[in-house]
């Protein structure tokens, strides 16, 4: 396997124990048993946790028209529904992997799926507009407790190639999530199940999150950070409020015509990471367990593994956006017909992910900068045949591209998280995949941000709905440069160390 990874101790171990001397001498004691490999199923129930974290980001865009309709809400309110879940998210994702660390991940897994499962049920019931977005806001905190300990259960649990495959399974996890999201909402407004129409998108977790926590307990083991920590309120309130002040603003600066107050978040955003920074830095000088060690970002696998998801999500959740608008509101598509749109993507997602390992063998690291390259192919592929179909044309002109995007997705979804977090101290697990979550959710912010400036700024040149297809069009001369980037980040990676020459 060529993407390999640090050797490095088992959780909680840390060179020799207490009662071995390490040596063959006679009377030493023997060293201590492997621990014992976790349960089949344990795998299967945490991604459940990831696929509708990344579900309920997807679903609710087609269900949005329906929603609107039924409870009477305002163009406010209706970014809110979307907005609202991210936001939340993207602002507890460190907080919430710092509590697994200190308090338990399956403990935190747990009380995050159960309060997921209580705010879904809540938001499929929420009579008013108001309602619903504060279910959304409570959906997306459960989530930030649940996420992190996702990645921080398998870093802590598998090793070697066990987790390799564990991470790929995960970025299958979140990428089918992601590219089936939309099909799956439009199928259930469309079956319109009991008469609850857009509901059931929210009703649907409901019966998998009482399945994961049934399950869970049985079958997941309970880890946390070794040694006696604490929490760190300041720096939760300072990080939180600096996340805040990213994303809001740049959630929903655009439909609200950039005011005042979003530029205000913006420039204070910066001074309030850092004094995050700075206060993080002085809590690990002094060894009183801040919110992220700074011992992380020292770990340049760790700090190129941030940065490339951070401009690797802000180019596919902005690509997502465009190509749903141009498909339903240029197009004239329904939410279901929009939805089979992406049935390539998800083809060619799931096509490569299954191959993944003999594709890693051969090009390690690499794996990553072919898949950028083949989505780089791939958005100039779709960018030829919406410049030839238009918003009238046969969309079966788009399945070649939106196959090949979906391989290249799955080439750099699949081992991102394994070299992000390679050799990363299992102390820090939960803390780690809080970060590199984060910079998912914030990546995918900017990316929206910046390329629906393109896109609606097009959008505003045009007329009819032929001008989506130049508001496409433009939108690729955005998203060609992210994916670009992502494969010159990947040559900072650093280089696996070569074998010992064996006699």
């Amino acid at each position: 396997m060529a993407l390999q990874e640090p050797r490095e101790a088992a959780p909680g171990q840390h060179g020799n124990q207490p009662g071995t001397t390490g040596s063959n001498t006679p009377g030493a004691t023997a060293p201590p048993q492997e621990p014992p490999a976790p349960h089949w199923a344990m795998l299967p129930i945490i991604l459940i946790g990831t696929f509708v974290i990344t579900l309920d980001v997807f679903i609710v865009n087609v269900a949005i028209p329906a929603t609107q309709r039924d409870l009477h809400a305002g163009s406010s309110a209706v970014e809110f529904i979307v907005a609202g879940y991210a936001l939340a998210y993207a602002a507890g994702l460190i907080t919430g992997g710092r509590l697994g660390d200190l308090y338990g991940r399956r403990r935190m897994f747990l009380i995050g799926v159960a309060l997921f499962t209580l705010s879904s049920a809540w938001a499929g019931s929420a009579p008013t507009a108001g309602q619903l977005v504060a279910a959304r806001v409570a959906q997306g905190l459960a989530s930030a407790l649940m996420g992190p300990q996702v990645l921080a259960i398998i870093g802590t649990v598998y090793s070697g190639p066990a987790r390799i495959r564990a991470f790929n399974a995960f970025g299958l996890t979140m990428g089918l999530a992601g590219v089936f999201g939309q099909l799956i909402g439009g199928v259930l407004i469309h079956l319109d199940i009991a008469g609850l129409s857009w509901r059931t998108c929210f009703l649907v977790n409901v019966p998998i999150g009482i399945a994961a926590l049934v399950f869970a307990p049985r079958v997941v083991p309970e880890s946390k950070a070794q040694g006696k920590s604490r929490l760190d309120p300041l720096g939760m309130l300072l990080v939180s409020a600096g996340l805040v002040a990213v994303v809001l603003p740049l959630a929903e600066g655009q439909q609200k015509g950039w005011p005042e107050w979003t530029w205000v978040c913006l420039a204070v955003s910066p001074v309030l990471l850092a004094l995050f920074a700075l206060y993080q830095r002085r809590l690990a000088a002094a060894d009183r367990g801040p919110l992220v060690n700074p011992a992380l970002f020292r770990q340049r696998s760790f700090t190129v593994g941030v940065s490339t998801a951070l401009v690797y999500y802000s180019g596919m959740a902005s690509f997502f956006l465009v190509l749903a608008l141009y498909l339903q509101q240029g197009c004239g598509l329904s939410a279901l017909d929009s939805g089979l749109v992406f049935l390539p993507l998800g083809v060619g997602f799931l096509g490569v992910s299954l191959t993944a390992k003999q594709i890693a063998a051969v090009l390690g690291r690499q794996t990553l900068a072919v898949g950028a390259l083949v989505l780089t192919a791939s958005l100039i592929g779709l960018y030829a045949a919406v410049e030839h179909i238009g918003t009238h044309g046969e969309v079966a002109w788009l399945v070649p591209g939106l196959l090949v995007g979906g391989a290249g997705m799955a080439m750099v979804m699949a081992p991102l998280a394994t070299v992000a977090l390679a050799g990363t101290d299992p102390r820090y697990a939960g803390a780690a995949s809080g970060v590199l979550s984060t910079a998912n959710q914030v990546g995918g912010a900017i990316g929206v941000a910046l390329v629906g400036v393109v896109f609606y700024h097009v959008l505003g040149h045009g007329t009819g709905p032929d001008a989506y297809a130049d508001a496409f069009r433009a939108s690729v001369y955005l998203l060609v440069p992210f994916a670009l980037g992502v494969a010159a980040l990947v040559q900072l990676f650093p280089r696996p160390p070569k074998k010992a020459p064996t006699s």
